[in-house]
């Protein structure tokens, strides 16, 4: 009898047990935020992979200091857009619509910025271009926004340099005729030089093509017309390196000058002893640093790799962290609120110097002169707006 009031008590017992089991609410995880993506697209193979490798330096620093806005983890997703046009509009595509990504940030190379820009702004979506300096990347693109300068003051400095500075009253001009890039910073460059100095102060324009090696005939004739200083605006330092070198071994004696793309510690190794006394345009000098931002990433940059930063190092960092800035000020990831919050940019504060965006999407900077003397780049000048 005993027994059988025993296990009726251990049988209600795990009734009631059960039933307020089942009365209590299962515990519900609360779900983590979801990510913000920014894309990236840059050159990690072909001939700019130079460039992109070290725009990619500035923004991984910029991406371990912004690891989340908006209360929201941000991850950064790079595609490489392999230096080539096709792809670098394949890799925007890829980033916006399989990605994810609300803000597309690149590229080393006015040729593949280009296109990609022009696929982020089809879909809405802000783009913030590092170092593409050609006009055609944000002209008629109102989603399209740029951190450097743009060439036709680019080429406009390096024309006022060589007059003012190196006393230049004539010029040849050597550029290569398959890069946008190249091409349009010839022009703007071969206008501001005509504008002082008349249309016969261009002695030639002779052309080339990317992956060339051998520039005996271009500078053959420019030696025949004695020029004061010779522009060599190339789409990569690879051609302008091999075309110094080749030239001073032809007893071409007269300034070198180039554009931004010389920034690239390979150039010094290919052209070797022929650099010294070269001079290039580019974006940013560590002597030169007019931000409290610019002191703070340099010693964090040879806190991390060792080395002072490059141009393209700053300019990626300027544009990532000008994505997330714009993305916190648009308090959304929405296309439109973020364009609306870049294009509304006034004094942002940027390593690279000062940002206000015009109506284009782009920053009036000044350029910096950078010169190679005893086997090292030094700066020179500042030219402003």
């Amino acid at each position: 009898m005993r027994h059988k009031i025993v296990m009726v008590m251990l049988s209600v017992a795990l009734i009631v047990g059960l039933a307020l089991t089942g009365c209590i609410e299962p515990a519900v995880e609360e779900e983590a935020p979801e990510e913000i993506v920014i894309g990236v697209f840059e050159p990690m193979t072909g001939p700019y992979a130079a460039g992109g490798q070290m725009t990619k330096e500035g923004i991984d620093m910029a991406v371990e200091e912004n690891p989340e806005v908006l209360g929201r983890p941000v991850k950064m997703v790079l595609v490489d857009n392999r230096s080539e046009k096709v792809e670098a509009a394949n890799a925007v595509a890829r980033l916006i619509d399989y990605e994810g990504a609300v803000v597309v940030v690149g590229t080393y190379g006015s040729a593949c910025a280009i296109p990609g820009s022009e696929v982020a702004n089809n879909a809405q979506i802000p783009y913030i271009g590092c170092s593409p300096t050609n006009p055609l990347v944000t002209v008629g693109k109102p989603y399209a926004f740029r951190v450097c300068f743009i060439d036709p003051y680019q080429g406009g400095a390096a024309a006022k340099f060589a007059i003012e500075q190196l006393g230049a009253e004539n010029t040849v001009i050597i550029q290569d005729i398959a890069s946008d890039y190249s091409v349009g910073l010839s022009k703007f460059y071969r206008e501001a030089f005509i504008e002082v100095k008349g249309p016969d102060a261009i002695l030639e324009v002779s052309n080339f093509a990317t992956g060339d090696q051998d520039f005996t005939a271009q500078l053959t004739s420019a030696k025949t017309k004695n020029p004061d200083v010779i522009f060599i605006p190339c789409a990569a330092y690879g051609e302008a390196a091999l075309m110094i070198r080749q030239g001073r071994e032809m007893g071409i004696e007269v300034p070198f000058l180039g554009g931004d793309t010389w920034e690239a510690p390979e150039f010094l190794e290919v052209a070797g002893e022929a650099a010294e006394g070269t001079y290039y345009t580019t974006h940013f000098d560590p002597a030169a640093k007019t931000t409290a931002k610019a002191v703070a990433f340099c010693t964090a940059f040879e806190e991390k790799y060792g080395r002072p930063p490059s141009a393209f190092a700053a300019l990626g960092y300027d544009a990532y962290c000008r994505a997330i800035d714009a993305i916190e000020e648009a308090g959304s990831t929405d296309g439109e609120a973020i364009r609306e919050a870049l294009a509304a940019s006034k004094d942002w504060e940027a390593v690279t110097g000062m940002i206000t965006f015009d109506e284009n999407g782009d920053p009036l900077k000044a350029v910096i002169v950078r010169t190679i003397k005893n086997g090292e780049v030094q700066y020179v000048t500042s030219i402003r707006p």
